[in-house]
């Protein structure tokens, strides 16, 4: 597997097997620079998972408010709906 593709799982694994290696110049400031962005961009994803589920569950919870609210405006909106997605996918 190619390192572009790898997760930031097994880049870490790989880690130890490069401070194996004999030592070049700046190999080390590298590697440091290299682990401080990989955690960076961790942290960073972590955040933006915590941000994302509680809009949905904000969403979730106002759509259900509506829902309970206005039944038959939701079953109307949901077979307009369904009649465009059918309509899209029979066409020709």
């Amino acid at each position: 597997m190619s390192d572009a593709n790898a997760t930031p799982a097994e880049l870490e694994n790989q880690v130890p097997q490069t401070e194996s290696a004999p030592p070049t110049e700046g190999t080390s400031k590298l590697l440091e620079r290299a682990l401080e962005r990989l955690q960076g961009a961790r942290k960073k994803a972590m955040d933006v998972q915590v941000v994302v589920v509680e809009t949905s569950k904000k969403a979730a919870h106002t759509t259900d408010d509506y829902v309970h609210e206005h039944p038959w405006a939701s079953v109307g909106i949901a077979a307009g709906v369904g009649l465009l997605v059918g309509l899209l996918i029979n066409r020709d």
